[in-house]
């Protein structure tokens, strides 16, 4: 499984970006979405971007992260609540329109 780290864009050389996200600063290619400007949110992968994001999602995949960071470290009581329904909470109904049925 891959998952991507929202990171945002301090600084822009061509091809690259300064960016600084939960692991601190890092550069950051840009080849895969273009040019960017200083706080441009980009999702990130393998210290590329993958993905061009808007602040909320940056904001929601952080605390996702976050929630499986707790769940991890064996402190789920710390995390809250997901933003979102979880399979296990969703009716039948629910699971089949998630599958597309």
């Amino acid at each position: 499984m891959c998952i991507g780290i929202p990171m945002r864009v301090l600084a822009v050389e061509p091809g690259n970006a300064l960016c600084l996200g939960r692991g601190g600063q890092r550069r950051i290619s840009t080849i895969l979405v273009g040019e960017c400007r200083a706080g441009d949110w980009l999702l990130v992968f393998l210290d590329s971007a993958r993905e061009r994001i808007d602040a909320a999602r940056a904001a929601e995949i952080d605390a996702t992260l976050d929630l499986l960071q707790a769940a991890l470290t064996d402190q789920p009581a710390a995390a809250g609540e997901a933003a979102f329904s979880l399979p296990s909470a969703m009716t039948a109904e629910q699971l089949a329109a998630l599958v597309g049925r």
